[in-house]
């Protein structure tokens, strides 16, 4: 199972190649919202200070953690660049549309 914050992390970071790779590109789509659904697990710790963590139920392995309860949780993310306004813009290759 993966943290759910390693999941969050890991968009990011994808979408944040994916911005810097459309830079100058001739093709561009702007970022709308991002809707992520997963399977998750609850963990709390019986200690003093204890924190709960949610964990991610990797693909495939569903099945072996429903008798512990997964739980399905849908997340809607609004994408923002730092210091801008506007939303950010993505890009694929466009090889094929330039001249």
């Amino acid at each position: 199972m993966i943290e759910l914050a390693s999941v969050v992390r890991d968009l990011r970071e994808e979408l944040g190649r994916a911005i810097v790779a459309g830079e100058g590109a001739a093709l561009r789509f702007g970022l709308g919202p991002i809707e992520l659904e997963l399977s998750v697990e609850l963990e709390r710790s019986g200690q003093a200070g204890a924190k709960v963590c949610f964990w991610v139920v990797e693909s495939g392995a569903e099945a072996a953690v429903s008798a512990v309860s997964a739980q399905r949780i849908s997340l809607t993310l609004q994408p923002t660049l730092a210091g801008t306004d506007g939303p950010p813009f993505i890009s694929g290759r466009a090889d094929a549309y330039e001249q």
